[in-house]
């Protein structure tokens, strides 16, 4: 057993200060050097997750209390991303539950949580952002407990010991009428409250790879807990791969963690969190183990993808013309690569070669992985999202979701009519502060797609929509979704304010004056069901008259603006979105639409 030693993962729900809180502990463990530039959200690395302010994929880090090394392993917030949760929770044997105290649990909250109470962690409570109270912190503790229970922890898990605290200002007390100093209770509960790894150091070596990252000097780098042994570098090691073939090689590099840098070691034993390079084809889940004595540790299990879309070469009229990647085998090897790391994703071909249908884990897992593709350079289009259905001893299942709206009380009878019509089932109705409710619904994920936009309208904008993955439960039936029809392009050129100030009483646009389009090209939405072509390209005829109103300044209004994520959600199925790099276009699959 190695004392000196914990690994805890942390959970929370997006924007509830996990990322903060983690910084206040580098700081405080003096991991950083004196006068050492820091940015804030220092684990938020990647460039997505600074723009988005949420952890997309999972990152550890190590810091050092008196004479312990403890890793910190920063879990996702979203259940989109549970691929990323479930393998990096077989590495720690403790967790930390970040909960604002003005909100209480939410619904990532809850899916990562009760991952973790089925591997038996028993998590340490952190009733965070003390400072800016607006609500009771023992009523957000008491609701902790209620889910608790709900999730089925056992007694010793629902007896979890907690803490108030402030990442921002960077402390944290055991009693909330205790000053706020530093950290030093948090350290020290993780200490007392968190067992030291179980390994055994005299053992075969057994490490499971749960990370991957690649470096141009080193090639591929597979990050995992040793669970038992003990590694050298320059030593021969065995991959014990997903099929039970075993691959010989040598470890060229290993490498431990402090603060947030990588540091050269010699050996490491059952417990550490280490890196290590030399095994060019190793991939999630796969055991590093002893050439001799060759034995592989259970594969990961992973939760199945609930939505799937299809990703097919650009074939509009501007396919080509502003993507570096935009070939059928250039958009396979993509997705082919993606599948090394993204272990919740699942990546099928189609009787078309040009076309591929994509498995995930939820709207916003796959799209992150278009974002991320059209940065890199890649153009291609993408279908709607469709909800997977399962065979359950003959009869359908669908998925179905945990969703929570935090809604002002004006908007709350139009939210509970709308869900109703899209299968939802009330769970709960509390009354919060500032003229606010927060309701809480189990809903068909199809009742979700498209809904979010609706949501904003419903809300005026002033709504917090959160949902995680439930369950699959039999058919829920018809799902009533209702939208209007779009406003589609008859011609090809550039978009003139003439036309679209004369069309502005059919409906909203999604362009401005000057937008290239072209003909089948979704421009806007229509204020009736039924779709309508227009020529947003024609010009003003130009005479020798001078039109009364000639010096008034005319404005249009403005256009809704359909970034990847609103467009996703707002196709139908006769409709594609078109990706690159530059762009984000819809478009019509059909060419049969209702003239008017």
């Amino acid at each position: 057993m190695t004392a000196a030693l914990r690994n805890v993962a942390i959970i929370a729900h997006v924007d509830h200060g996990k990322t903060t809180l983690v910084d206040a502990l580098l700081k405080q463990s003096g991991a950083f050097r004196v006068g050492e530039d820091v940015p804030t959200c220092v684990m938020d690395s990647n460039e997505l997750e600074r723009e988005r302010g949420i952890t997309i994929l999972a990152k550890n880090t190590a810091v050092r209390y008196k004479d312990t090394l403890i890793n910190i392993v920063d879990t996702p917030g979203h259940a989109d991303f549970g691929g990323e949760v479930e393998r990096v929770l077989g590495m720690v044997e403790g967790c930390l539950l970040i909960v604002d105290v003005n909100e209480g649990p939410m619904p990532q909250t809850r899916f990562v949580l009760k991952k973790a109470l089925e591997k038996g962690l028993r998590p340490i409570v952190i009733l965070n952002k003390v400072d800016r109270l607006k609500g009771d912190p023992h009523v957000a503790l008491n609701r902790v407990l209620d889910l608790f229970i709900e999730l089925g922890a056992d007694d010793d898990q629902c007896e979890f010991p907690y803490l108030f605290a402030s990442g921002m200002a960077g402390f944290a007390k055991l009693q909330l009428e205790d000053e706020g100093v530093d950290m030093q209770p948090l350290f020290e509960a993780l200490l007392h409250h968190v067992p030291p790894p179980a390994g055994d150091p005299t053992r075969p070596l057994q490490m499971q790879v749960t990370t991957l990252d690649y470096s141009d000097y080193l090639g591929r780098i597979v990050i995992g807990k040793i669970h038992n042994g003990t590694l050298k570098s320059g030593q021969q090691a065995a991959l014990v791969t997903s099929n039970g073939s075993v691959v010989k090689a040598k470890i060229t590099r290993l490498m431990g963690f402090e603060g947030l840098k990588r540091v050269d070691l010699e050996n490491a034993t059952a417990g550490h969190i280490v890196a290590v390079a030399g095994f060019a084809d190793a991939n999630i889940g796969e055991t590093i183990t002893d050439p001799e004595d060759p034995l592989a540790l259970p594969l990961i299990q992973v939760d199945e993808p609930t939505l799937q879309m299809t990703f097919s070469v650009n074939d509009s009229p501007f396919a080509g013309q502003e993507g570096q990647f935009v070939t059928s085998r250039q958009l396979r090897d993509r997705l082919m690569r993606e599948l090394e790391t993204n272990v919740a994703l699942r990546v099928e071909e189609t009787d078309s070669p040009d076309r591929f249908l994509v498995s995930g884990r939820g709207e916003l897992h796959l799209g992150i992985l278009i974002e991320t593709m059209r940065r890199e350079g890649y153009e291609f289009q993408v279908s709607q999202p469709q909800v997977i259905f399962r065979q359950v001893e003959g009869h359908p299942y669908e998925p179905f979701e945990y969703l929570v709206l935090d809604v002002p009380e004006e908007s709350v009878g139009g939210c509970i009519e709308r869900l109703g019509q899209r299968r939802a089932e009330m769970q709960d109705m509390q009354a919060g502060s500032g003229g606010r409710t927060q309701l809480e619904f189990v809903i068909p994920a199809r009742g979700l797609v498209g809904f979010r936009g609706e949501f904003l309208r419903l809300t005026r904008g002033e709504g917090i929509m959160g949902h995680s993955f439930l369950d699959y439960r039999p058919l829920a039936g018809d799902v009533e979704t209702r939208r209007n029809g779009v406003m589609v392009s008859i011609e090809e050129g550039d978009a003139t304010f003439y036309a679209l100030r004369n069309a502005e009483d059919r409906g909203v646009f999604f362009i401005t004056p000057g937008t290239r389009v072209y003909k089948g090209m979704i421009v806007g939405e229509h204020n009736r069901p039924q779709d309508l072509e227009l020529n947003v390209c024609k010009t003003k005829q130009l005479t020798n008259h001078r039109a009364a109103s000639g010096e008034e300044l005319v404005q249009l209004q403005t256009p809704m603006d359909m970034n990847l994520e609103r467009a996703l959600e707002y196709i139908s199925s006769d409709e594609l979105v078109e990706v690159t790099p530059q762009s984000v276009r819809l478009r019509k699959l059909s060419k049969k639409l209702v003239k008017r």
